[in-house]
């Protein structure tokens, strides 16, 4: 990677000096805030050598580059004639107001994606619960499918209660106001008194009869407003008396407010786009399967897809059905069907290689090392897997393919979700959209490039006062693996066994909010939950980067795997606070060593998440993560093992 062009190159591509407010990074990724976002060119970015993907969040302009960010980022600096903290002599009515649109999708992104697990676990109940019925294997008059029935619907029943609480959380205001909310429109009473029919009134204004079970968009709503009643009633109020005044005055407006107003128009609003997209699929025959199913990846792309969950949620909660659950299965099989004809078709054993295994985690449901990785970079590729999705989602379409309920990811680990009346022309659907991608990759070819460069190494000095050289000769243009040097002593990869850094619940990396790890962009493994500020060695290796703010760890092991720790989301923005680095780069580790202490109860009270993703960002070297099946773990316990090629 020469990185002094590709500083030059992303200086122009986001719109030049003249468009940045301020600059800084962390430990993968350049962070811009731009005077305009329009100005840059984030689909030339994403293609330029050197950068792993682009995102818009909360109005930031973020640039993934990987472990190699720091040099990146001084040779950016260097380029620059003013200070990367910003010009203070710029107006604040010049500089960019975040984008709605972003806003929105960052907003659903971040109250959706913490209740997934709720949900998915709920809907693959539910889908177990139809299959044994569908065999014949219970009764639906059994006390046992009873049971198991409530356990797949309490979580979609009660669902404004758990969106409650993760929209507060996600808006900085009390999780548990949003939860007495969503507790309040679905007390008994008030389910009772809005069921008579009979005209009902609140201090003389009319109160419009609604369903808030299993409902998403009224909680949303109501909890959006609250947070902004519950920060103006705190500020008025003295500390002595918050504790009672605010949550009073809270639940007092709201609740109302949300029955006369709120509820029924979100109900409007929820029954109008469920009502819309059904009427989509079954009044134009295969032209809705055609143009979602097709531009489906665009969407998981630009991230718009987290836009589409509270209709599927809605949609599967009030319909039991839903459309658009097919047409994302469909598209993630068909990039996975073009990752395979690229391994078919190409004459380079590293990117057949490379690949086949994006291809396997594709059909699995985990799509982006496939479509990151392989297609995009090929582009033909791309292009063929959202035209058989297309082709694919079409067929779906015409015979008014459906799922049933939400669980798994949208691979082969969620086939229960489309178990039912259409499961066969889902199978159909799916095979179609499948076969035509690796045939259409496989005909319409793609180049491959053959020219090996030898980016140069960079050397940190051991405990020891060795050096170590981490050289990413052979990572280049086809995939081929890096290799590591430790005292001039070439070692090739070996299965590597990660060992936990931190003592909490291990979760899937699609439970943390930052698409860089929940969709694989940065590499694979798991993340933590702490439940204590303690960090230690998850391998015998050596420290090769620590962030400045102490956010962050990369380390290399002995057998080559690079593993980030990256503490927290977002985190890089307390600037060291609450960070206790025990180590330095170059500093010798085995498994258990401290690396870092953190404070994190402190770092919650600043509003930011502790999960930690525990990664390896080398995966080019590894044909999979291996998990060693613990929900929860103590320090040095096994969370994983990364299986060399």
């Amino acid at each position: 990677m020469d990185k002094q062009q590709l500083s030059k190159d992303i200086l122009k591509l986001v719109g030049g000096e003249e468009n940045i407010d301020q600059v800084t990074h962390c430990m993968t990724r350049l962070r811009f805030n731009l005077n305009d976002n329009s100005k840059a060119d984030k689909k030339t970015l994403q293609n330029t050598p050197g950068v792993m993907g682009v995102m818009i969040n909360g109005g930031q302009f973020q640039i993934i580059i990987g472990n190699e960010v720091p040099k990146v980022y001084n040779a950016l600096v260097g380029n620059m004639s003013k200070s990367p903290d910003g010009d203070t002599n710029v107006s604040t009515e010049t500089k960019q107001k975040k984008n709605p649109l972003s806003a929105l999708f960052d907003f659903i992104s971040g109250v959706f994606t913490p209740i997934l697990p709720a949900i998915t676990g709920a809907g693959m109940i539910k889908g177990i619960v139809a299959l044994l019925v569908t065999l014949g294997w219970m009764s639906e008059t059994s006390s046992t499918y009873q049971i198991l029935s409530a356990i797949g619907d309490g979580a979609f029943y009660f669902l404004p209660i758990i969106l409650g609480i993760s929209t507060a959380r996600k808006l900085g205001s009390n999780m548990y106001i949003g939860a007495a909310i969503g507790a309040s429109v679905l007390h008994p009473t008030i389910t009772a008194l809005l069921g008579t029919g009979e005209d009902v009134t609140f201090a003389g204004l009319p109160v419009v009869a609604a369903t808030y079970s299993s409902s998403v968009i009224p909680i949303l709503i109501a909890v959006w407003l609250a947070s902004y009643v519950e920060k103006a009633v705190d500020k008025v109020t003295h500390a002595s008396l918050k504790l009672i005044v605010v949550p009073t005055v809270t639940l007092l407006v709201i609740v109302p407010v949300t029955l006369i107003a709120v509820g029924p128009l979100g109900v409007i609003i929820g029954n109008g786009l469920t009502d819309g997209f059904s009427w989509l699929f079954n009044n134009t025959g295969l032209f809705a399967g055609l143009i979602i199913g097709g531009t489906f990846s665009l969407l998981i792309i630009t991230g718009m897809h987290y836009a589409l969950v509270p209709i599927m949620i809605g949609s599967i909660a009030t319909l039991g059905y839903d459309y658009l659950i097919p047409m994302m299965m469909v598209a993630n099989f068909a990039q996975a069907g073009s990752a395979l004809g690229v391994s078919l078709k190409s004459k380079n054993k590293q990117t057949r290689s490379l690949a086949m295994s994006t291809s396997v985690t594709a059909f699995m449901g985990i799509t982006e090392p496939a479509m990151y990785g392989v297609n995009m970079k090929y582009k033909k590729p791309f292009i063929a897997a959202l035209i058989g999705a297309g082709i694919g989602g079409a067929f779906m379409s015409l015979f008014h393919t459906k799922a049933y309920v939400i669980g798994g990811l949208a691979g082969l680990s969620g086939i229960p979700m489309i178990l039912g009346g259409t499961f066969v022309y889902a199978v159909i659907g799916l095979l179609i959209g499948t076969v035509a991608a690796v045939v259409l990759t496989y005909t319409l070819g793609f180049e491959e490039e053959t020219a090996v460069e030898a980016p140069e190494a960079k050397q940190v000095d051991t405990a020891e006062g060795k050096a170590v050289n981490l050289q990413a000769a052979a990572t280049n243009e086809t995939g081929s693996a890096a290799s590591v040097k430790i005292v001039g002593e070439e070692v090739s990869a070996e299965d590597q066994e990660v060992y936990s850094p931190i003592t909490g619940e291990v979760k899937p990396l699609s439970a943390v909010n930052d698409p860089a790890f929940s969709e694989e962009i940065m590499g694979q493994g798991f993340a933590i939950q702490p439940s204590e500020g303690r960090v230690v060695s998850p391998i015998n290796g050596t420290v090769f980067s620590l962030s400045k703010s102490g956010h962050a760890i990369g380390l290399v092991s002995d057998s080559g795997a690079e593993i980030l720790i990256h503490i927290g989301i977002d985190t890089v923005k307390l600037k060291g606070q609450f960070f206790s680095p025990k180590v330095q780069a170059g500093a010798r580790v085995s498994v258990g060593d401290l690396l870092m202490e953190f404070d994190r109860e402190e770092i919650d009270k600043a509003g930011y998440e502790t999960i930690t993703p525990v990664i390896v960002t080398n995966m080019h070297q590894y044909g999979a993560i291996q998990s060693a099946g613990k929900t929860n773990v103590r320090e040095t316990e096994l969370i994983y093992t990364a299986k060399a090629l």
